[in-house]
């Protein structure tokens, strides 16, 4: 059964902050196998001009993925989670994060759309600091595969 459509543009409520370790950024950058010191020494990180180590560019979709659950463990939405797959990721930043970020993130379902029985799911992630600046938008797109017959 398609999703539905009167969902797209409904608002979640914002996560509880999630605090950013130096500790964890190092673990990130060494996981996705990238070197730059800018995520692992605050003094390479300070002399290109942020206060902190910084995180690489998709560290945030581990947080952003996470809250995106909001969406997807809605019992009114109906989303099969077995027969999703992960189909697509962009991010938009203002500044990148930081270790010692407090962040919160805010999903919103952007569209749902059926093609060829698949449910397609958008949902944007605004992630914002303590202070209530914009760090970065996270979009993920899921696919619900449609069942199989018989």
């Amino acid at each position: 059964m398609a999703l539905d459509q009167s969902f797209v543009g409904r608002t979640y409520p914002p996560t509880e902050p999630y605090e950013v370790g130096r500790e964890k950024i190092r673990e990130f950058a060494q996981a996705v196998g990238d070197a730059n010191p800018v995520y692992t020494d605050a003094e390479a990180a300070k002399a290109l001009g942020y206060p902190e180590v910084i995180a690489p560019p998709t560290f945030v979709f581990s947080l952003t993925f996470r809250e995106a659950g909001q969406v997807v463990e809605d019992p009114q939405l109906g989303l099969d989670y077995s027969r999703v797959v992960h189909g697509d990721q962009k991010f938009a930043y203002t500044r990148p994060v930081r270790a010692g970020d407090r962040l919160t993130v805010t999903s919103v379902i952007e569209a749902i759309k059926s093609l060829a029985g698949n449910d397609i799911l958008d949902i944007r992630g605004e992630v914002h600091d303590e202070a209530g600046e914009h760090v970065v938008t996270a979009w993920t797109k899921l696919v619900a595969r449609a069942a199989e017959e018989g």
